[in-house]
């Protein structure tokens, strides 16, 4: 008998693999590294079961997170299909059956609230339920009202600020959460302008009201104005947390080498300038380059944007964990 040729069923087993981990969005997953903020800045981030906690915390949060993108599709799969970027999603598309994309969501939500209960707190598990409720409000309600639509959006990244404290055991500092919501409101704000460019550019405005409804009842000036806004609510909020989280004194070897004056330094507030650029670099991503739809996207693919991210990570790191010990 003839062998049967296994390469055309291989072939389509590695297609819908990739169209399942396309699906998934790992991209997505820079958001949960919000999980980390809160013993990060409290330093105790290194510590071994700290470092344990946060990250089973992570990987509960990508699996549930990535568990609401396939539900997600599937609800948005017939609009998608008129968006000229989103048709290309493997739902949309045809290339991911519903059913197969439904039972994945299942089973990463589910075995990731089980995980949670079982390896981490549960006030954290408590939080991974809230994000999962507030997604299928989303999905189901609140994307189709305008401004909510955008504030739940915001909500998800301090959801979870707030679990990584309740995962790693850390107090979390209210300027913390301040300058997460202005952070999440300039995200969720300059996602839905550049989402009205997009559209504009290559739909017109027939398909961007079919897309999105909300998108017609979203004046550009009020985008440009919750924009501004909350670039300069982060600003603030972020130059006030710096003052408060800084190191009250220097000691040890570095001591011996500052003047007097600098002996009690605030020297997180040498961040500031980064926070400043950063976002103006994004807003400039978002109106000149006309870009901005997919935050992770232009983290990673935006060079002094990504560069300053960086260098802002290697400081901090620097002023928190390294040093108190010199």
């Amino acid at each position: 008998m003839r062998k049967l040729d296994k390469s055309p069923i291989i072939n389509i087993m590695i297609r819908k693999i990739y169209h399942i981990v396309r699906t998934a969005r790992p991209r997505q997953w820079l958001k949960n590294f919000s999980i980390f903020a809160a013993p990060f800045f409290a330093g105790t981030l290194l510590d071994g079961e700290v470092f344990l906690w946060s990250i089973r915390a992570f990987a509960a949060f990508c699996a549930v997170s990535s568990g609401a993108y396939f539900l997600n599709d599937v609800i948005d799969a017939p609009k998608d299909r008129l968006h000229p970027i989103k048709k290309n999603r493997a739902i949309a598309s045809g290339d991911l059956s519903p059913v197969v994309a439904l039972i994945i969501s299942f089973l990463l939500i589910s075995s990731s609230i089980i995980y949670s209960f079982i390896f981490l707190e549960d006030f954290f598990s408590v939080m991974l339920i809230v994000y999962v409720v507030i997604q299928l409000s989303y999905s189901f309600y609140f994307r189709n009202v305008i401004i909510l639509d955008s504030l739940i959006v915001a909500t998800g990244f301090i959801i979870r600020v707030f679990a990584g404290g309740f995962a790693s055991r850390t107090s979390i500092s209210s300027w913390l959460i301040l300058t997460t919501i202005g952070i999440s409101m300039l995200l969720a704000f300059g996602k839905r302008r550049s989402e009205k460019t997009i559209l504009a550019k290559f739909s017109g405005d027939s398909k961007e009201t079919q897309t999105r409804k909300t998108l017609r009842h979203y004046p550009d000036t009020l985008l440009d104005s919750m924009i501004s806004m909350s670039s300069a609510y982060t600003i603030l909020t972020y130059s006030l947390f710096t003052f408060m989280v800084s190191p009250s004194e220097v000691s040890g070897v570095l001591a011996d080498f500052l003047p007097v004056v600098l002996k009690t330094p605030k020297l997180m507030m040498l961040t500031i300038p980064l926070v400043i650029y950063g976002i103006a670099r994004y807003l400039y991503v978002i109106y000149e380059k006309e870009e901005g739809e997919s935050p992770e996207r232009v983290l990673l693919s935006d060079g002094p944007l990504l560069v300053t991210v960086l260098i802002w990570a290697s400081i901090t790191a620097f002023i928190t964990f390294f040093l108190p010990g010199l």
